[in-house]
């Protein structure tokens, strides 16, 4: 039996692909999925991804998560799921490793305090600007702008989390509304199942790994977590079947332990969702009446519960905070600056802002900050603020 035979029938097939917006010669060596893998993977945004944290900032340890090593534990999990749901594993791994390429530096600040200076110019949406980085802000190559991906991939970046066209309305969602029309997105449609196992995915893996970071950053302990639904009872079944175990190898254990849990869950729903929704066919995929890669409602509960205790004892704790806060001025006062002096932005990025359209202007900005790492950032402002180091430059 052939890998593509043994596929489920709504598994999206490469040899299907609706090709590339800018047609090119096929791969000798890479079907379409493979080689838009290949892509992101060499393109500058995802190199990126490893300066750039999504709770702490790259300088504060070398031991937390990056968005590029985020980026991988998604995609490793979202093939996972692919391989045992019949899927096209490329694709899922694809989608996983594209999405974050539009996170700006110091995570959710400043991904807040973007939008906050953009809302006069059309906003800003993390989820927008990956599709930005992959449809055009990525010039690698000479006969087109971005990363000239499949449609399924793209598709896949726009709609991974569900149908978008109740967001066009929103000034970010025009740069999508307005890409090439007659491409034909379907932004009204569910994504196929390769690109909602990458956004599953996205959510097992930063369940876990803000677990696991959080106990390393001292923001609670192992003990602190004892009572709370999911990791809780994952905990106790661990020490009681390694009673000796030192408290760095329990957490190690409880966390791949719950990412297992959280992988069998997932497959259990999306079968029986799969089942019971009559699937068939991958345009039953993107006509269907819900997510069809899903936890179930128990296990949506329990990590209701988890989240809460996240947001509680590490997204606000004072330390990171005063890290938002530092993360916030620092992108305010730049943008603030090179709106009113776009000629001392790097010449290749001041050239786009120096025009009269403050609009562009501002998007000209935005672009420059949100693709800086959180280091670049830091030091950036650095230069431009303090006067010694100015006169070293």
């Amino acid at each position: 039996m052939s890998q593509t035979d043994a596929r489920a029938p709504y598994a999206e097939l490469a040899a299907n692909s609706r090709g590339r917006l800018v047609p090119e010669a096929p791969s000798r060596t890479r079907n379409a999925f493979a080689r838009d893998r290949d892509r992101i993977i060499h393109s500058t945004a995802f190199r990126r991804l490893k300066g750039k944290t999504q709770v702490f900032v790259a300088h504060e340890g070398g031991h937390y998560r990056t968005r590029l090593t985020h980026s991988l534990e998604v995609s490793q999990i979202a093939r996972s799921l692919a391989h045992a749901l019949r899927l096209d594993g490329e694709l899922a791994e694809t989608v996983a490793l594209a999405h974050d390429l539009g996170h700006p530096p110091f995570g959710h600040a400043g991904e807040d305090e973007l939008q906050a200076r953009m809302e006069p110019w059309g906003g800003f949406d993390h989820n927008v600007q990956t599709f930005r980085v992959v449809t055009r802000l990525e010039t690698r190559y000479p006969a087109f702008d971005g990363l000239n991906l499949s449609w399924e991939t793209v598709e896949g970046v726009v709609k991974h989390n569900g149908p978008v066209s109740h967001k066009l309305g929103e000034p970010a969602w025009r740069a999508i509304a307005d890409f090439a029309p007659g491409w034909g997105l379907r932004l009204d449609s569910f994504a196929s199942l390769e690109a909602q196992a990458a956004a599953i995915a996205d959510d097992i893996a930063y369940n876990n790994h803000d677990v696991d970071d959080g106990v390393q950053a001292g923001l609670f302990t192992l003990a602190d977590l004892a009572d709370v639904p999911l990791i809780g009872p994952v905990l106790h079944q661990t020490r009681r079947d390694w009673p000796d175990l030192n408290e760095r190898m329990i957490r190690l254990e409880a966390v791949r332990r719950m990412i297992g849990v959280m992988v069998e869950d997932v497959l259990a729903e999306t079968e029986r969702r799969l089942v019971d929704d009559n699937i068939r066919s991958v345009e039953a995929v993107r006509t269907a009446r819900r997510t069809l890669v899903q936890f179930s409602d128990p296990m949506m509960a329990d990590l209701g519960v988890l989240r809460r205790f996240l947001f509680e004892r590490m997204y606000r704790h004072y330390r990171v905070n005063r890290t938002r806060s530092q993360a916030r001025r620092i992108l305010a006062d730049m943008f603030q600056l090179f709106m009113a002096e776009p000629e001392v932005m790097p010449t290749e990025w001041g050239e786009l802002a120096a025009t009269g359209d403050l609009q562009k202007r501002a998007r000209a900005v935005c672009d420059y900050i949100a693709g800086m790492t959180d280091r670049y950032a830091i030091e950036e402002h650095r230069k431009l603020f303090n006067l010694d180091l100015a006169l070293d430059l």
